[in-house]
């Protein structure tokens, strides 16, 4: 059985297992891979069983008990090796994303590449200090005792990754799960699986190059039972990108066997633009939040609230630009494309509605709002602006995923706070001012994982930082320390810091057992020093009394 989807290209040399040659694609259930810009077939990967999913978990798991025993240095080496690739192939990997993805050369350069590489060079600098073992405080009753944390491999890793970045989204959890020591199961999207091939290699020729198994790294193609597969395949914990809808499927399927997962879901970003901003600043900022990708991102800027002193400049100057702004196919012409394609089919149809709905309650549309229609293929939204929009509209509400810029207005602060947290996303956010204490005291009350001042989408790009949301944008952290530390059992260790022995039995008690106990426990925590010198006194007095 064959089933419909769309998807990328591959480079001429590339033979990848994953990769099925017709007489291969005829024998089983496939996953037909497409251009997103042009829809030309690009070939077939393979819908894997249950049964296929359980051995690449295997492999990893055997593969992974040497790896765990390996020093960081010989896990730095491997992940120099991986960036190295990465710089010396940059146009390759940003076609592969093109072609999958629909999105443009630059926006693949700004969030395949960028965010991978610095995330790459963030680990390797940062990740063995992370992933050292931390004494912790024994506290005044086990002075005696010595405790730390280390930070030991999981195991088996499964990442369920999306299709809006195809080369990040594998990247991204993959990079430091390797560096913690585990294995890497990743099941990538039915709509971004050609690509997907060409990526892994880079991680498993990284590896055997260094002298370690490839399993280390593998990819899973499929559709939703394929997913589900991974989820209860036994791997030691699962990161999800995706939906809330399928967020939840997936904690459904994990909860039969208790595994643990992170969740980083989807977004409804408010961008707060103040009255005392800088224009043409907040209009670039905004065009940049709202069109890259084709808006198709968990942190796209999916509500534009301006404050009244500016509003309108605003709006006229974004219409301005848009109107400027070239679509196309991203490959056709790399140098004069602005905004790509649609990657999912449907994706449009959840966009029209929304803009249709808003327009029916009042909203007016002053660029787009409808498909391109000058592009061969339908995979095309024009870059709309829309503004008169009201909080309790659904495209106020409803994650739009598109490229759409949804204009709201407000008078004070705190009418820009209730409508930037009146909403169930709480995922990242923005706020633009001149005047910092301003923005930063707002910035401390909007709901949301993330808030970036005077800019957008940085706290992503900042890979110290942890990243995740709220509310229904999921939980859990990756990125920074959080982030690394996700990836590992996060094991507690108690020993003797002095050589003392001691008969902790309780048992049999005796008389006054129960006494000593409480008036140790007044005397360590007690308020104040008369009552602590009554329990010491007191404590004596039982000490020196022979016990009955």
């Amino acid at each position: 059985m064959v089933r419909r989807t769309m998807r990328t290209t591959t480079t001429p040399n590339a033979s990848r297992a994953i990769h099925l040659d017709p007489a291969a694609a005829a024998t089983r259930e496939t996953v037909p891979c497409y251009d997103s810009a042009t829809g030309e077939l690009l070939g077939h990967v393979p819908a894997m069983s249950r049964d296929e999913v359980v051995a690449a978990v295997e492999r990893g798991r055997i593969a992974q008990r040497a790896w765990a025993q390996t020093s960081f240095k010989a896990r730095r080496r491997v992940l120099r090796d991986v960036l190295a690739h990465i710089v010396d192939n940059q146009d390759e990997i940003c076609r592969l994303a093109a072609r999958d993805s629909g999105k443009t050369m630059v926006d693949a350069a700004l969030g395949e590449l960028f965010a991978t590489c610095e995330k790459l060079r963030w680990v390797m600098q940062n990740g063995e200090q992370a992933l050292r073992p931390q004494g912790r405080a024994s506290g005044p009753l086990l002075l005696h005792k010595r405790g730390w944390v280390e930070y030991q491999p999981l195991g088996v890793v499964g990442v369920i990754a999306p299709w809006n970045f195809p080369f990040h989204n594998l990247f991204g959890p993959t990079i430091p799960a390797l560096f913690a020591g585990n294995a890497v199961v990743a099941k990538v999207s039915e709509h971004s699986s050609w690509s997907a091939a060409d990526y892994v290699d880079i991680f498993q020729r990284a590896l055997r190059e260094n002298g370690h198994s490839p399993d280390l790294v593998q990819v899973v193609t499929g559709y939703g039972e394929t997913g589900a597969a991974l989820v209860g395949s036994g791997v030691d914990k699962v990161f999800f990108t995706g939906s809330p809808q399928n967020g939840k499927k997936v904690m459904a399927e994990a909860s039969k066997t208790l595994t643990p997962v992170v969740l980083e879901l989807g977004g409804k970003d408010p961008m707060i633009v103040l009255d005392d901003a800088d224009l043409e600043q907040a209009v670039g900022t905004a065009l940049l939040g709202v069109y890259t990708a084709c808006g198709q991102m968990c942190v796209g800027a999916e509500r534009i609230v301006v404050q009244d002193g500016i509003y309108q400049r605003f709006v006229d100057r974004v219409v301005e630009r848009v109107a400027a702004l070239r679509q196309g196919a991203p490959l056709a012409a790399p140098a004069n494309t602005d905004v790509g394609a649609m990657t999912m089919p449907g994706q449009l149809e959840i966009i029209d509605t929304l803009v249709k709905d808003a327009v029916a309650r009042g909203a007016r549309v002053l660029a787009g709002g409808e498909r391109n229609t000058d592009q061969a293929h339908p995979q095309f939204y024009k870059p709309t602006v829309l503004v008169d929009v009201t909080p309790d509209m659904r495209i106020a509400r409803e994650e739009t995923f598109g490229p759409v810029m949804t204009i709201m207005r407000f008078s004070s602060d705190d009418e820009a706070l209730r409508i930037a947290n009146d909403c169930a996303y709480g995922l990242g956010s923005s706020i633009l001012s001149k005047n910092l204490r301003r923005a930063e005291k707002l910035a401390r009350q909007v709901s949301a994982g993330m808030t970036v001042i005077n800019d957008y989408g940085l706290a992503y790009m900042m890979q110290s930082l942890p990243f995740g949301g709220v509310r229904i944008s999921g939980f859990g952290k990756i990125n920074g320390v959080e982030g690394m530390r996700a990836c590992c059992l996060q094991k507690a260790i108690v020993t003797d810091r002095l050589p003392l022995h001691r008969d902790l039995s309780f048992y049999p008690i005796h008389g006054d057992s129960f006494p000593r106990l409480r008036e140790s426990i007044r005397l360590v925590y007690g308020r104040g020093i008369l009552q602590r010198a009554r329990a010491a006194a007191a404590l004596i007095g039982q000490l020196v009394r022979p016990r009955g």
